[in-house]
């Protein structure tokens, strides 16, 4: 004959406890008022609902914290996801040995799947779905739009890359070096023969750095003007975000970008504001394209050098400035740098036929010496 067994206390026998509560079962969305009270003797905590009395045992009891109002003690039990038990203190809280335990991971390998198969589709999206969007998108924005989009961005660099956070970094704007651009920009935009209108613009930042923007817009700072050795290599970089506009590399990089910053923001929420404009402004700025689109830009650079009377191996020269100063000049234009057949490519601008007439440069001294006074 068994016997129940012997419980021995030792100090003060503890407070009987006895509350009101509600009690959600998990399957309805109604909760039910219930009085609640402890069973010492079995270390459980009785739940007294219409349909009868719920034992919940004083150990397998876990706390759900209250993201709400935070004034609430909600209970679950550790194998339970559904049933929850709502109080309005937390006398109860002392008599639970297990309250904040962790509840038991279980079913590791499916859980881990579903995690690599959303690491996957996200990478589908950004470096496959998105890509592809873009490129189609591009095709069908109007000359307009592409050009707003182009100004736009520009006034999001010159905001970005201010230092003081009080003023844009200016747009150099002196006369005469406005002049000298504006020819070099005419000469190479005659025998190119643009669908659209080309805007050249100089910003007072020391950055070693040129690169071209949607709509037409291609942005040189002042840092690279100041190291070119002749007005030849600045029309070479000219020449070369040229094959990048003409190609619309830019807008689909924008619409890249933008499109995968969308898709982060859905991920991690709130990715907007000053965030999303530092990281698109860097994306454009240091912008990497294709080895294609790369290849592509330095072919039209070097027929655009020839058709405007301009010594192709211009181009070379500055690639091997480039080549020299990149391991100096964290802040260097990246898309140049950017393949490691930087080689070759100045070999095939060495190689590249010369214009049929005598070349000669692209700004006579006086308008070179204006050009590098631009930002005076």
């Amino acid at each position: 004959m068994s016997h129940p067994p012997t419980v021995i206390r030792v100090g003060a026998t503890p407070a009987l406890f006895e509350a009101q509560a509600l009690y959600l079962d998990g399957v309805r969305p109604v909760p039910e008022p219930i009085r609640v009270h402890m069973d010492e003797a079995a270390g459980a905590l009785v739940l007294d609902l219409a349909s009868g009395a719920l034992r919940w045992p004083l150990a397998q009891i876990r706390e759900v914290p209250d993201q709400a109002g935070k004034d609430l003690f909600v209970l679950r039990l550790r194998n339970d996801p559904l049933q929850r038990l709502i109080l309005n203190d937390r006398d109860l809280a002392p008599r639970l040995p297990h309250l904040r335990a962790r509840a038991p991971l279980t079913r590791r390998g499916p859980l881990l799947a579903w995690a690599l198969a959303a690491a996957a589709s996200v990478a589908l999206i950004i470096f496959g779905l998105v890509p592809v969007m873009a490129d189609q998108l591009a095709r069908y924005i109007p000359p307009e739009g592409e050009h707003a989009l182009g100004e736009a961005t520009l006034g999001q660099i010159r905001s970005a890359l201010d230092q003081s956070g009080l003023d844009p970094v200016p747009v150099c704007d002196r006369a005469a070096g406005l002049q000298a651009l504006a020819g070099m920009r005419d000469r190479l935009v005659d025998p190119a023969e643009l669908p659209q209108p080309l805007s050249v613009y100089v910003l007072d930042h020391p950055m070693l750095n040129a690169f071209a923007l949607p709509g037409g817009h291609v942005v040189f700072f002042r840092g690279l003007i100041e190291a070119a050795q002749g007005p030849d290599e600045v029309a070479a970089v000219l020449a070369h975000e040229i094959g990048h506009v003409v190609s619309r590399d830019p807008t689909r990089h924008a619409l890249r970008s933008a499109g995968s910053i969308g898709v982060l923001g859905l991920l991690l929420g709130d990715f907007a504001g000053g965030t999303v404009v530092l990281f698109l402004t860097e994306r454009l700025i240091a912008a990497q394209y294709s080895q294609e689109a790369e290849a592509r830009a330095d072919i039209f650079a070097l027929d655009l050098l020839r058709r405007a009377g301009l010594p192709p191996e211009a181009l070379a020269t500055m690639f091997e400035r480039f080549q020299a100063e990149g391991a100096e000049a964290p802040e260097f234009i990246a898309h140049f740098l950017s393949h490691p057949a930087l080689g070759d490519r100045i070999a095939a601008a060495r190689a590249a036929t010369r214009p049929a007439r005598a070349p000669y440069p692209a700004l006579s001294p006086s308008e070179w010496q204006d050009l590098r006074r631009i930002c005076d």
